[in-house]
């Protein structure tokens, strides 16, 4: 199949379920389904490999007599050790996807795939307690999960042909991204864009070290940081290393996460159960080199009048009826020494003064713990219009392990709300691959990291650095001082200032979308602002 005839064929998959169970819950069926596929394929592919082996005179296993060769193959292909030597999942026979698709016409069948996923669990430690196991709940119409085991058979998947777990990992987030795109507003619960995460990731440049998720979601963050730090092992010449630790709110979508790092190859710590960040916070005792989130937008139910006294507010109480500040804060509390971290964040956070945001925020910068200010185009997520930005920040801004120049005292600042040249959909963009290069390089270049490129030649001191320079309308280094002057607010637009253009030669759609993204930000405040004031007038009594 070529890619595109391959996504139908998932897409088509999912949509046999649709209209029998509700858009927020078809996804962990169809992608429990897809799991047993990819599992049976693989430990088929493994027993072949096994075989070969036996036959090949330059493996340890050869056997040269062809009679006790013959019979050996069987034994070892049935041996889970060698299967556990490399790393591929032991499947026992009655839970093969084979064995099952040959009872696909059982009336039974949504008891014995239960079943199936179970027996797979107890065979491989680190699927414990993450499989979909609840078919015998669906109420589907006979014959239905049938129907969509023979579309899930069309599927293959091969290790002799592609990397069997970037393949299935691509399958994997083809489908989280479809179904963000089907949910709306409840793919906030585990999809961030990818290019959004690919963003974070190629600025804050995960190499080596622990790296921190406090809202995990389905684990975005870590397989592409682990690809990152893959992908720049031989360019760097040195060996990457990265312990993975993550926590989520939401049972099922801890699922997803922990199927994603098993998919993947991946360990990772994410805590004994689900459960808040804030409440229940399972790392306490973690500092992490690196931070990446994107927690959920503005919340208010995060429990915050029962934490008003938790250490981690060092810069100040987050207001009870909005947990940006408090994820902030939290971040901070988590990282290293020389940690550093990136957020995505509501636009509002970067100028509200309401409850006492805007203190905080005052406070974070005089402590100088806020590196990096992204502003993003409005149209990057399927799941809301709301305006969002990137906070970075780092605990340690002197030169040495993070850069080669010290920024101390000062703030990069990068307006990027018309970086992002490729479209999806006619409502939706994405940022390509030379946009993320063009803004990752800006940062690189201005902290003196050693992914900078071309590579910056020897040389010490806190200036701009080889390679950057403020770009009117794009990038601005600022000083605390400057900030200072605009009331610590921390909006790029601020600071970056504006290129000269005649407006006679802007196209109609780009000045379309500028005024739309312009009209979305100035709602998004004039709710803000409406607010306040109806906070302030349930103060002095007045509403309902």
């Amino acid at each position: 199949m070529t890619n595109e005839e391959f996504k139908k064929t998932l897409w088509d998959t999912a949509n046999k379920l649709r209209g029998s169970v509700s858009a927020a819950e078809y996804k962990y069926p169809v992608l429990g389904m897809v799991f047993l596929k990819y599992v049976s394929d693989m430990f088929a592919a493994q027993a072949e490999v096994i075989r070969h082996r036996i036959a090949d005179p330059a493996s340890e296993y050869y056997i040269d007599d062809p009679a006790v060769r013959g019979e050996s193959a069987d034994a070892f292909a049935g041996d889970k050790t060698f299967y556990d030597q490399d790393n591929v999942f032991w499947v026992p026979p009655q839970a093969r996807f084979a064995t099952l698709l040959d009872q696909a016409t059982a009336p039974d069948l949504a008891q014995r795939l239960d079943r199936a996923m179970g027996e797979i669990e107890a065979e491989n430690p680190t699927l414990k307690g993450v499989l979909y196991r609840e078919f015998s709940r669906l109420a589907l119409e006979p014959g239905k999960l049938g129907e969509l085991m023979g579309l899930v058979a069309r599927l293959s998947f091969d290790p002799r042909k592609h990397g069997s777990r970037d393949v299935f990992g691509e399958v994997y987030e083809y489908f989280l991204g479809q179904f963000a795109m089907n949910e709306g507003a409840k793919a906030g619960e585990f999809y961030t864009p990818k290019s959004v995460v690919n963003l974070l990731v190629e600025i804050l440049a995960p190499f080596k070290g622990k790296i921190y998720d406090p809202a995990c979601g389905s684990g975005g963050m870590f397989v592409q940081s682990a690809r990152f730090k893959d992908a720049h092992q031989k360019t760097l010449g040195k060996q990457g290393d990265l312990a993975i630790y993550g926590q989520e709110l939401m049972a099922q979508t801890r699922r997803l996460c922990l199927m994603n790092l098993a998919v993947h190859g991946l360990d990772g710590n994410i805590g004994q159960s689900y459960g808040s960040s804030f409440t229940n916070d399972q790392h306490k005792t973690l500092r992490a080199d690196y931070i990446l989130a994107n927690p959920p937008f503005n919340i208010s139910d995060w429990d915050g009048d029962k934490l008003t006294d938790d250490p981690r507010w060092v810069y100040g109480i987050p207001p009870k009826g909005n947990a940006n500040f408090g994820w902030l804060q939290h971040m901070l509390a988590r990282l290293s020494s020389r940690g550093r971290a990136g957020t995505v964040l509501a636009n509002g956070s970067m100028s509200s003064q309401q409850s006492g945001e805007g203190e905080i925020r005052r406070a974070m910068v005089q402590a100088d713990v806020v590196e990096c200010m992204v502003a993003m185009p409005g149209q990057l997520f399927s799941n809301t219009q709301i305006p969002a930005c990137l906070w970075f920040l780092s605990k340690d801004k002197k030169a040495g392990g993070n850069g080669r120049f010290d920024r101390s005292g000062q703030i990069l600042f990068i307006d990027a709300r018309k970086a992002a040249s490729g479209r999806i959909s006619r409502t939706q963009v994405e940022f390509t691959d030379e946009d993320l290069q063009r803004i990752a390089q800006t940062y690189h270049r201005w902290r003196g990291t050693e992914f900078a490129l071309p590579p910056l030649p020897p040389g010490e001191g806190r200036g701009e650095g080889p390679g950057y320079e403020d770009v009117p309308g794009f990038c601005h280094s600022a000083s605390l001082e400057e900030v200072e002057k605009h009331g610590f607010v921390l909006t790029p637009g601020r600071y970056v200032g504006a290129v000269a253009e005649d407006d006679d030669d802007e196209a109609f759609a780009e000045k379309m979308e500028r005024l739309t993204a312009q009209l979305a930000e100035q709602m998004a405040k004039g709710a803000e602002l409406d607010g306040v004031i109806r906070e302030k007038l349930g103060v002095l009594g007045y509403g309902g």
